[in-house]
């Protein structure tokens, strides 16, 4: 079995190489030089997944946890300002700690072991299982040396920093393949797990673990945003749908035999949270459907409430009676990836639609609202319809689109009236005054599609209630890695929707822009960092713009 040890290394390699080609061929190697077993778990580490997709959120482990644990274990609790300090990043903050050691373990951990360990931890439940949690933790890093402890942490917190993304693992794969990157894409589209990926190339027996082993949900299909309907027309042509867009969650539904299984847009298994959602659904169970959808929050009469009410439900398993009473939610249906055991991906928009129409037309499902406009005049009449009954806006479709997992096509456009962007809050500031005790002001930071890093792009402490402010805080001092002059640094792990005025140039960011007027205007729970918006995003808004500030 391979060291553990040999994959830190790999890693500590990627780290000091700028070539895009040595990355994925340092990647390739070590992938091709393992059993087909750890190459898997090796595919998975590379991106900072710690176990299969869809069971992340079993682990439950904070960079604070991490610390707390290493700090205890070396002594190095009063020297952690000065260690944060000296360090580049939460998991070289680890591996300075962990040399602080009388001596250094002996390299005995595995890949294979390591994901054992974690696989565990995952599976941790009941009474105290939080310290038990810790425990096991604290176990395997008494294990490891100090640059394994690096990168267990780095894989725990999801912040690898060495310049590997998913989409360069996916052409690292290929080489190690030897076969096209595109033939790879479309596979990764299909399994949605990096992993499973690197296993059926390299002839793994299936898994029979996880949440998620029987049923394989897909990535959702993503759009891109434009300004306005006249853009939508030019970019996709005459022929296109528009459908109403809701502020709900993104749902994918397995309709079985055996009953309903609900997955959110993280491929995280919520089944149990939404039961009327899989009631609704009862009568599709024998046409093995697969449906794409959105649910919202309701009140008790039926009129929809904002999305934070709506993640009041999501990933709750108990009082769900009660909730269900309280906080009821409403499912609205788009699209239909497969029917009869037969995926339908690969047919036109136009044609998923007509037969989800016809399939659930006798149960009772509602459909979101949609039109397939015969001029442009048509089509801002139905934005401007929309906007006026309370959605936040309108998808554009282009009728012979087909269905593309994970991928931002641009065959599905979003338009809204207000700018947003999705962005990761990477630090935050203590406030003062009426916000003190709070952290308050939040550092802002969109993805770089080139390096894989985040870049921030603005600060902002508006737009939140009081009781907003301190949830918050709570949440974001769970993901403490360090503390500077008052400045929190936190995990990359909370995504916001941040509304903003217009982008201007700021030599203050290394990316040259930044977002004026902004404010947060809903917590994203549903979305990972992965799915924020990039620097180029802002870059194709920022040429948008018609006057542009100095």
């Amino acid at each position: 079995m391979a060291s553990f040890l040999a994959f830190a290394e790999m890693c500590q390699a990627l780290s000091q190489t700028q070539s895009r080609l040595q990355m994925a061929e340092l990647v390739a190697d070590l992938l091709a030089s393992l059993d087909p077993v750890e190459a898997i778990i090796a595919a998975r580490f590379t991106v900072g997944r710690a176990i299969a997709q869809g069971d992340e959120s079993r682990l439950n482990i904070s960079g604070r946890a991490i610390w707390k644990i290493v700090a205890e274990m070396t002594g190095a609790a009063d020297q952690g300002e000065e260690i944060f300090a000296a360090a580049t990043d939460f998991g070289e903050a680890i591996e300075i700690a962990m040399r602080l050691r009388a001596s250094e373990p002996a390299p005995t951990l595995t890949i294979a072991e390591v994901e054992r360990r974690l696989n565990a931890i995952a599976a941790i439940e009941g009474p105290k299982s939080r310290a038990r949690k810790l425990e096991a933790l604290r176990e395997l890093l008494q294990l490891a040396t100090s640059v394994e402890a690096k990168y267990i942490a780095k894989i725990l917190i999801r912040e690898m920093r060495h310049g590997v993304s998913e989409g360069m693992l996916l052409e690292a794969i290929a080489r190690m393949a030897s076969k096209p990157v595109a033939e790879i894409r479309r596979l990764h589209m299909l399994e949605g797990d990096l992993g499973r990926v690197v296993g059926m190339l390299r002839g793994a027996p299936p898994t029979a673990s996880g949440p998620t082993a029987t049923v394989r949900p897909m990535k959702p299909m993503l759009a891109h945003p434009v300004a306005n309907i006249a853009e939508a027309f030019a970019a996709i042509g005459p022929e296109l749908a528009l459908e109403h867009k809701l502020d709900g969650a993104r749902v994918q539904i397995h309709c079985l035999r055996d009953g309903a299984r609900i997955f959110s847009r993280r491929l995280n298994e919520i089944t149990p949270s939404l039961p009327e959602v899989g009631a609704a659904v009862a009568p599709l169970l024998e046409r093995g459907a697969i449906l794409d959808g959105e649910v919202i929050a309701t009140d008790a009469d039926g009129h929809p409430l904002a999305f934070q009410e709506l993640m009041r439900r999501f990933r709750r398993i108990r009082e769900i009676e009660r909730l269900q009473n309280e906080q009821p939610v409403r499912l609205y249906l788009f699209d239909l990836l497969a029917l009869d055991g037969a995926l339908l991906i690969d047919r036109a928009y136009s044609e998923r639609f007509e037969r989800l129409s016809d399939t659930t037309r006798d149960a009772g499902l509602e459909l979101v609202g949609r039109i397939v406009p015969g001029s442009l005049a048509e089509g801002e009449r139905f934005f401007e319809a929309a906007l006026a009954a309370g959605y936040e806006g309108v998808m554009a479709k282009a009728l012979a689109s087909h269905y593309t997992p994970g991928v931002r096509g641009r065959g599905w456009l979003k338009i809204k009236r207000a700018k947003t962007l999705d962005l990761v809050i990477v630090a935050a500031e203590w406030g003062y005054g009426r916000r003190h005790g709070w952290l308050s002001n939040y550092h802002l930071a969109a993805r770089d599609e080139q390096n894989g890093r985040l870049a921030e792009v603005g600060k902002t402490f508006k737009g939140l209630t009081d009781e907003q402010f301190r949830d918050i805080t709570g949440r974001l001092l769970a993901l403490k890695t360090g503390e500077t002059a008052g400045i929190v640094a936190v995990r990359p792990e909370l995504v916001v929707e941040v509304a903003y005025s217009d982008i201007q140039r700021s030599p203050q960011y290394e990316c040259g822009m930044a977002l004026r007027f902004a404010r947060i205007v809903a917590i994203r729970d549903d979305k990972s960092v992965a799915e924020a918006d990039t620097i180029n995003t802002m870059r194709r808004e920022f040429e948008r713009q018609l006057v542009r500030p100095l």
